[in-house]
């Protein structure tokens, strides 16, 4: 007999082994219908694979969405390779797994595929859908596996299969006549993939993501379990696309790269005045949180990197030297060493405890050149870094205290919804299982508290093996304006780094005790959190935010003096006010400063200029508002405070942060 026992606790006897599929007609008809997979004592299984022993079993429907689109997606990763070998023999396949959002398939082909195979692909694998063919998973032995891809070309599924650890069980799964080594599982037959998929686009990737391996043709995809969510998605990139920050970045002559320095950005003045008023926000915020700011150096010996475990762990990302006389350096990946450093200094009582120091610091790390993306994804940037000593009492507390503090800085920049996930202990760390269980246990506590308390604004989760390897973090995933999540701040406890640095402070019983570390970051990078504000405002920085924030337009030569004396007026206002004095129709600045995204335009001519007026003309507005000059400094100056500047001003019609693109 098989004891099945379902998710909620009931139990069903079998006399032999039996299916996902049995269990599922069972219990009903319209559930075996449904049915697409389902897990046994936790670990997917395919609906159709015999059960042998006793187990809890759960079965997946399309009801089960994160699980469902998994299989979705792969079953469709799946059904492109057997399309492109059918349409394109010779082909061979390589690796093609389910990701975010979508799947890819990696191919070896001498002839390069071009955009209009893909939609002969797309086209091909709509037929395997109708041919509904099944699915089955099949166990090989290990030299016939390899020996069989190996006689029809299939030269990577046979280094794959040899790579395999010996007595790895090796699964081919079968769909109609074409087959691909695979673990699995899979939905029961293709007619059960639908038709929500769409192929987006072609990349080159090396084998095994090696530079020194060939190179392959990747087809990206996206599939989803119905039309509506389909063509959501589909909007969603289009959208992403107009909002494409390196663009508008060139539009609004914010900053550029270069090939001699991958990774690292060329900041222009407009891009630099916004970068400036991000750090000067973060200032004053931690200011009044009881921080204090510092700098370290941006290259230290690898003596201090030792002690952190960096050299040991990191040093496959960090950028070294060796100097003439024989001393490596490194040029820093992280600030807490340096901070580290400035503790020790000195003999420390638990009466200075917490002690919070933060630094903009400037770190450096190595990320593949095919990783580089913009100002999302680079080698050099700036964290908005903090460090909190305390003992271990004052621990929940300061946590809690961290994460009111970037809750609040977040919804000033207009992100209410988040999710919040606890980034658990990696393979790679270092410090005991005892101390990384109390620091897990910490976040755990801290994030349950944040969460009961966030009135459904704030939702948890697990990102397991994704810590630190010196300590476990709570990572801050913010939605932008078009539903992307985007990973910025982090909450790290860390009880390992003050022990290997030998930090100390005198208790009140006269002893010396370590310190407990507290990692934290608001905006993570901010050259990459600068990227994401450019794309969920598509450019249309609120008014405090505007690298420019207003622009005095003449319409005739005769205004330019009272044009310089209005933006002269803006300018002791401090706006951050630009001057446009061309021999250019006003349509054409109009335009032109539109399109650059300066949020208003002051315009100023023979009429504003004998009445001491302006007429502000709004980003994506049809209409134009003619004021004094004085009500027009008046209105804008209160627009343009920074909303903690606003608060402590009193004023009580703040500006709205939140971006109201449509």
């Amino acid at each position: 007999m098989v004891a099945i026992t379902l998710p909620d606790g009931s139990q069903r006897q079998f006399e032999g082994p039996v299916t996902g599929l049995d269990i599922a007609r069972d219990i009903g008809p319209g559930l075996a219908k449904a049915a697409l997979a389902c897990t046994v004592d936790g670990a997917p299984w395919d609906l159709t694979r015999p059960i042998e022993t006793d187990a809890t079993v759960a079965l997946i429907t399309a009801k089960d969405e994160e699980a469902a689109l998994d299989l979705i997606r792969h079953d469709a990763a799946h059904v492109m390779a057997e399309a492109v070998q059918e349409l394109y023999p010779g082909t061979q396949v390589t690796i093609g797994p389910a990701i975010e959002n979508g799947f890819y398939y990696d191919f070896a082909r001498d002839e390069p595929f071009t955009p209009d195979d893909l939609d002969k692909i797309e086209a091909r694998m709509r037929e395997i859908v109708d041919r509904d063919e099944a699915i089955t998973r099949e166990v090989w032995d290990r030299n016939a596996a390899i020996a069989h891809f190996t006689e029809i070309g299939e030269q990577y599924k046979a280094e794959l299969i040899s790579d395999l650890p010996e007595g790895e069980t090796i699964t081919v799964y079968r769909q109609g006549d074409w087959k691909d080594l695979c673990r699995g599982p899979h939905l029961p037959s293709t007619g059960k993939l639908g038709k929500a998929f769409k192929l987006t686009k072609l990349a080159g990737a090396y084998w095994r993501g090696d530079s020194r391996n060939p190179m392959l043709q990747r087809i990206y995809g996206t599939a989803w379990a119905t039309d509506k969510q389909l063509k959501d998605y589909l909007h969603m990139l289009e959208e992403a696309e107009k909002r494409d920050h390196r663009r508008l970045g060139r539009e609004m002559d914010l900053f550029h790269f270069e090939d001699y320095a991958p990774g690292s950005v060329f900041w222009h003045s407009k891009g630099w005045t916004l970068f400036q008023t991000l750090i000067s926000f973060v200032r004053r915020r931690q200011g009044e949180a009881g921080f204090v700011e510092v700098n370290t150096p941006d290259m230290m010996d690898r003596s201090l990197w030792e002690i952190s475990g960096h050299w040991q762990n990191y040093r496959q990302n960090m950028f070294t030297t060796k100097t003439e006389d024989e001393r490596d350096f490194a040029l820093k990946p992280m600030n807490c060493p340096g901070h580290m450093a400035v503790y020790k200094n000195a003999l420390r009582s638990y009466r200075e405890l917490p002690l919070k120091i933060a630094e903009f610091g400037k770190v450096h790390r190595y990320e593949p050149s095919g990783a580089l993306h913009g100002l999302l994804r680079v080698r050099s940037f700036t964290q908005d870094d903090a460090h909190t000593f305390c003992t271990p009492d004052q621990l929940r507390e300061e946590c809690l205290k961290l994460n009111s503090l970037i809750l609040g800085l977040y919804r000033d920049f207009g992100f209410e919804d988040l999710t919040i996930k606890l980034a658990t202990r990696p393979e790679k760390r270092v410090g005991s299982e005892e101390l990384w269980d109390a620091a897990e246990a910490a976040l755990q506590g801290v994030l349950d508290e944040v969460v009961a308390e966030g009135n459904g604004h704030i939702k948890a989760s697990v990102n397991p093996g994704e810590g630190v390897f010196y300590g476990p973090k709570l990572e801050y995933v913010l939605r932008d304006a078009i539903g992307r999540d985007w990973q910025c701040g982090t909450v790290q406890v860390d009880f390992n780094l003050p022990g290997r640095f030998d930090a100390s402070y005198v208790g009140a019983d006269g002893e010396r005790h370590v310190p407990v570390m507290i990692h934290r970051a608001m905006f993570g990078s901010l050259e990459r959190f600068t990227g994401v504000l450019i794309e969920h405002h598509a450019g249309k920085f609120p008014l405090w935010l505007a690298p420019v924030q207003v622009v005095v337009a003449t319409i005739t030569g005769e205004a330019d003096d009272y044009a310089r004396e209005v933006a002269a007026a803006f300018g002791r206002a401090g706006m951050k006010a630009e001057l446009d004095l061309r021999n250019e129709k006003i349509n054409y600045k109009v335009r032109e400063h539109s399109h650059a995204k300066v949020p208003v335009i002051a315009v100023v001519g023979k009429r504003e200029a004998e009445e001491r007026t302006v007429a502000l003309r709004r980003l994506g507005g049809t209409r134009q508002e003619v004021l004094a000059l004085k009500d027009a400094l008046n209105t804008l100056k209160l627009e343009s405070l920074a909303p903690d500047l606003a608060r402590l001003a009193g004023d009580s019609a703040a500006p709205d942060t939140v971006d109201r693109v449509a």
